[in-house]
This record gives structure tokens, sequence and C-alpha cells, in this order.
């Protein structure tokens, strides 16, 4: 036997209740309606004067090129932002930055000079092997 729980009547599950109601349902409800009417839009409009192939070609790359060109938008917008973002940011930047550069600048002809060093005597010992391998064949 299982027992039947009792709904939650307080002001906070209702309006929950409510809110699904409106920001799930709603919305999937209006773009079915949407999708139909596009359809039904469709339908109408190719099969008008005897269902032309052109003009369902003409709606075929409308659909098509739709969303792409949406997704352009979007990226469009999001770039834009970015680049305020980006100017903003260049405007008010402290003078430190030119610092840290110049540290960073230093520390790269550090780590370059301690890797040449490390490597210096391997490189070392393959050109006396060279050298000697270039004696001995001569003779």
């Amino acid at each position: 036997m299982k027992a039947a729980l009792p709904k939650p009547e307080h002001h906070s599950y209702l309006v929950h209740r409510k809110q699904v109601a409106t920001q799930v349902f709603l919305p999937i409800i209006v773009a079915g309606l949407l999708m139909i009417g596009a359809i039904v839009l469709v339908s109408v409009a190719a099969f008008r004067n005897g269902g032309d192939a052109g003009r369902w070609a003409a709606v075929s790359t409308i659909w098509i090129i739709l969303p792409v060109m949406l997704a352009g938008i979007v990226f469009l917008a999001l770039l834009i932002g970015l680049i305020y973002l980006i100017a903003r940011l260049l405007g008010i930047l402290p003078v430190y930055t030119g610092m840290a550069q110049d540290y960073v600048y230093k520390a790269r002809g550090c780590i370059i000079r301690a890797a040449d060093m490390v490597v210096k005597p391997i490189i070392g010992l393959e050109v006396f092997i060279e050298n000697v391998r270039a004696f001995f064949g001569r003779i």
C-alpha cells in the first residue's frame, strides 16, 4: 500500500506551479503554434500556382540560412561586446601592466640563458666527437 502524500498548499508552492505554467508550458505551446503557423504559411506559399519547384527551393534556402544568420547575429553581438569591454579595460589598466611586461621580458631572457647553459655541455661534447671523427676520417 502506498500512502498518498498530501500536496503542499503554501504560497511558495502555488507561485512555483504558476511559474511552471508560464515559464515552461507557455513557451513550448507558443513555439509549437509558431511552427505550425510557419508550416501552414510555407505550404500555402509553395502550393499556390501549381507547386513551383523554384519556390520550394527558395523557401528551403531561407529555412537553411535563417539559423546561420541568427547564430551570426549572436556571435556578432558577442564580438562587439567583447571589443567594447576590451576597449574600456585598456582605458583603465594601470601603468603597472607595462612594468609587469618588462619583468616577463627579463624572465624570458633568464630562462633562455639557463636553457642554453644546460644544453651547452651536450652540444660541446657532440662538437668534440665530430671533430675527432673528422680528424681520424682524414687519416
